[in-house]
């Protein structure tokens, strides 16, 4: 009995010095995107498909998260995310297979900004936010250049801060991608090697400030390649950068976006250098109706192998969650080049491609 007493008078000296239990919670989110499409020429043959698309819908691709947040007082938080994306079509997961392979960290955030580790987004993906009328979508800038939309990077540190108006942020990982599947999220270049420390390493950098009725943006984002890498870095003194300027002006109803992709691709024997020029609008017709549109431009320097692309979408909101939306356009292919309108779509080398995709699109 004695030594009972010992023991709970311990275990409640013990509980006394503790702080007292933090506030926390944890949110599940997700949006479920559905769409129906066709478009021609998506063969040599100039055969025409209609589909379900795997890879994204037509607004958003789906995604199932948690977020969470514990306050640990002194204005000291620690956050998480974990988001996978699917497929709608097949329920399969996105992203090469990865349980969580939109988003998985966990960090601290402070009014100095926020520190994450895990699987980030890079700043030339953050940096598209707002600016890139069409974003993520089926059919998008994402067709020019994938890395956009998917500018993930296993293994990483990311910082991010906004002190009035102004938005600082960067990311470096230790090996930007252990998979060797999903396209453009899956490049088998694992790194963290010890014998060759710049194997498979990614840093990336932001600047952006804001006002009420504009905004300008400037990112930059470097990759190395590694022993086995996909898409020809194939050695860690091979790399591929991008450089992304942009900005926005925006009123009541209306928004106009453009800016500058400048890709340095040492991978690319043929075509290393770059230029992706984009212009996007949106008007709020009526507070439920939103019509956007986009034009842009993929030139390859001293080749002919250049693709343009023209893009018009409606968006009619059946509830602040619920959307219905139809979109079309139109993309042309010269020389050589081989870029579909669709994100994961097929097209016949040096052909133009007309699409059209509506669906659904639920947000929760």
């Amino acid at each position: 009995m004695k030594h009972t007493l010992i023991a709970a008078a311990a275990a409640a000296c013990t509980l006394a010095a503790l702080p007292a239990r933090a506030q926390s919670g944890v949110s599940i989110y997700g949006i479920v995107d559905a769409a129906v499409e066709h478009y021609t020429n998506a063969d040599a043959a100039g055969n025409g498909v209609s589909r379900v698309p795997t890879l994204g819908g037509g607004l958003f691709p789906s995604r199932i998260g948690f977020r969470g947040t514990e306050d640990l007082g002194g204005g000291l938080k620690v956050i998480f995310t974990l988001e996978n994306g699917f497929g709608v079509d097949n329920g399969v997961l996105n992203q090469g297979g990865r349980l969580f392979g939109r988003q998985a960290w966990v960090g601290l955030a402070g009014s100095w900004g926020q520190v994450t580790v895990g699987r980030n987004y890079n700043m030339i993906y953050v940096s598209s936010f707002d600016v890139d009328t069409f974003g993520p979508s089926q059919y998008g800038l994402g067709a020019l250049d994938p890395a956009v939309p998917n500018g993930r990077s296993d293994n990483s540190i990311a910082y991010k801060g906004t002190f009035n108006g102004v938005t600082v942020g960067a990311t470096y990982s230790l090996g930007r991608d252990t998979s060797s599947a999903g396209g453009a999220s899956g490049t088998a270049c694992a790194g963290e090697s010890a014998s060759d420390s710049s194997a498979c390493r990614e840093w990336s950098a932001l600047l952006r400030y804001d006002r009420p009725a504009w905004a300008v943006v400037a990112a930059y984002d470097r990759i190395h390649g590694g022993s086995g890498a996909a898409n020809g870095l194939t050695s860690s003194d091979r790399t591929d950068s991008r450089l992304h300027v942009a900005g926005l002006v925006k009123g009541a109803d209306w928004k106009l976006g453009g800016g500058v992709l400048l890709r340095d691709n040492q991978g690319s024997a043929t075509q290393p250098k770059s230029r992706l020029y984009y212009l996007g609008a949106a008007y709020n017709v009526t507070p439920l109706l939103v019509v956007d549109g986009q034009l842009a431009k993929l030139d390859y320097r001293a080749t002919g192998n250049d693709t343009k692309q023209a893009l018009l979408r409606a968006t009619y909101y059946l509830s602040t969650r619920t959307a219905v939306y139809l979109a079309g356009g139109r993309l042309d292919n010269d020389g050589i080049a081989a870029v579909a309108m669709s994100a994961g779509g097929s097209v016949g080398a040096g052909l133009a491609q007309t699409g059209i995709i509506t669906g659904i699109k639920h947000s929760f």
